[in-house]
């Protein structure tokens, strides 16, 4: 039996994601043995400072691409919404298993949702995304920056005196934590992150036989859905330094995405939203990104990069 080594994060959900794609892996595959091999990334090791102080998504992945180019490993496990907007040639994304929930959720004290939290209220999320769009739905809360491990942040919203945190929905529901879960945030109020909910196998490019068995795989709904999005991230040149967002559907035959790019302070908020067909996933992608700058996006992200 041949054994494929798969690399991952060494947090809890990360340990918990890759071994759900290594049981699905081995179910598909009988004659492989898949193991993995946890790892330190720097992203894990610095959680006193915010993303954009040391360096971006980039520090969740840094270590694992370096095994991966050794390879010391043959295939990583990452959530596709800590990977920059684009990755070296020496690796391609190359299977999406099945999207879990994508939403952002609100975790709170006495469980109260968003509307039912006090005038000023604090809230806790590392997210410039999260933190833009919650302000421009209720200016009057005070957004605190917490990182950390799921649970380490759930901590936080105790031990900061916070009002509630908001996390992402599939973490959560992974952990089989969902009874913490207050209140489930519709995308009209926070729009999710590219790829959020989705976890993205990476191999190294010129792997042609690991490339064939991780297809296997591959839940082509949900790639067709990342591809329009991670093209309007890409368009925009988009990073943890700019709040921005974009979801796509599929229903029937026909793809819907929506982006969204705001002002740190959420007081400038841009959305738009295309149909188009799922054989122009990328395409459409890109022009939503285009109408979002004829909105005025280039004029918020300019003024971001400036400052």
């Amino acid at each position: 039996m041949s054994e494929i080594i798969i690399g991952t994060r060494k947090s809890q959900l990360a340990v918990a994601q890759s071994t759900l794609v290594a049981e699905e892996l081995a179910e598909k595959f009988p004659d492989y043995k898949f193991s993995l091999k946890k790892m330190s990334t720097k992203g894990d090791r610095i959680i006193d400072r915010s993303l954009i102080e040391i360096g971006g998504k980039g520090l969740f992945i840094k270590e694992i691409e370096i095994a991966l180019l050794n390879q010391e490993i043959d295939l990583a496990v990452h959530s596709l919404k800590d990977m920059p907007g684009e990755i070296a040639n020496e690796f391609e994304l190359i299977a999406t298993p099945q999207r879990a929930n994508p939403l952002d959720v609100l975790i709170s004290k006495d469980d109260r949702i968003l509307e039912e939290l006090p005038q000023g209220a604090k809230i806790g999320t590392g997210s410039l995304r999260r933190k833009a769009q919650l302000l421009n739905y209720r200016p009057d809360l005070e957004i605190v920056p917490i990182r950390g491990n799921i649970d380490t942040r759930i901590k936080k919203l105790y031990s900061q005196d916070l009002d509630a945190i908001v996390l992402a929905a599939a973490g959560l529901e992974r952990m089989g934590w969902s009874d913490k879960i207050s209140q489930y945030l519709e995308p009209a109020i926070s729009l999710p992150a590219v790829g959020q909910g989705v976890l993205v196998l990476e191999v190294r490019s010129n792997d042609d036989s690991i490339k064939e068995l991780v297809k296997g795989i591959n839940h082509h709904d949900t790639y067709v859905r990342v591809a329009a999005e991670r093209s309007f991230l890409s368009y925009l040149e988009g990073s943890c330094k700019i709040p921005i967002a974009a979801y796509a559907q599929i229903e029937d035959d026909e793809l819907s995405i929506e982006g969204m790019v705001a002002s740190l302070d959420g007081s400038r908020l841009l959305r738009a939203k295309l149909k188009g067909s799922r054989a122009e996933a990328k395409e459409l992608g890109v022009k939503l990104a285009q109408r979002l700058v004829e909105q005025g996006a280039a004029e918020i992200l300019a003024e971001i990069k400036e400052g």
